[in-house]
C-alpha cells in the first residue's frame, strides 16, 4: 500500500526536493548537517532514510568534510557518469527536433516522440537509450515533451455536444 502524497502549501514533495538540488547552499547545508549528526553519535547507516541516501555517501561527506571542511561538501566538477552523446551529436538532435520533420526520417508522424528519437539515435549512432533517458536529454537540449490529443477528423461535432449535455444531466452539475 503506498502512502498518499501530502502537499505543503502549493508544493509536491518532488518539488521541495527540487529546491534542494537548485541551490547548492541547500545542498552543502543538508551535508553538513548529517555530518554534524555522526559527529553527535548518530550511524551512518540510521541516517540513511532520513538524507534518501546511502550510508556509504553520508560517510563520505564526513571524510571529506574531515579532509577539505566545507568544501569538501561542494560537488566536484566532471562528476558523474560521461555523455554518450558528444557535443556534436546533441546539437544535431537539437536540429533535428527543431528543423526537421519525422516523416523526412522514414517516420509516418509528423512530430517526434522519444521511443522514434530513440530508434533514430540507434540507427544514426548505434547508441542505445531508454525512455526516461531520452526524455532527460530532451529538456536538457531545451526541449519540453508534449502529449499529444487525438483528433478524429470522423467525430460528429453536434453528437459530442448532445453526449456532454446529457453527462452533465446525469451528474448533476450544471
Amino acid at each position: 500500500m503506498s502512502k498518499p502524497v501530502l502537499k505543503v502549501g502549493n508544493y509536491k514533495p518532488e518539488e521541495i526536493k527540487a529546491l534542494f538540488r537548485d541551490d547548492e547552499r541547500y545542498t552543502i547545508g543538508i551535508r553538513l548537517y548529517a555530518v554534524y549528526q555522526v559527529s553527535l553519535g548518530q550511524p551512518s547507516r540510521k541516517l540513511e532514510d532520513l538524507y534518501n541516501t546511502s550510508f556509504k555517501q553520508i560517510t563520505n561527506w564526513v571524510h571529506r568534510f574531515e579532509k577539505e571542511g566545507i568544501e569538501g561538501l561542494r560537488d566536484k566538477e566532471g562528476r558523474g557518469r560521461t555523455a554518450r552523446l558528444s557535443e556534436v551529436q546533441r546539437n544535431r538532435i537539437g536540429i533535428l527536433l527543431s528543423e526537421e520533420s519525422p516523416t523526412n526520417h522514414g517516420y509516418n508522424s509528423a512530430s517526434w516522440t522519444g521511443p522514434m528519437l530513440i530508434e533514430w539515435i540507434a540507427k544514426n549512432y548505434q547508441i542505445t537509450y531508454k525512455k526516461a533517458q531520452i526524455y532527460n536529454i530532451i529538456k536538457a537540449l531545451g526541449f519540453t515533451y508534449q502529449k499529444g490529443r487525438g483528433i478524429f477528423p470522423e467525430t460528429d461535432a453536434v453528437k459530442q455536444d448532445q453526449f456532454k449535455e446529457a453527462l452533465k444531466k446525469t451528474s448533476g452539475k450544471p
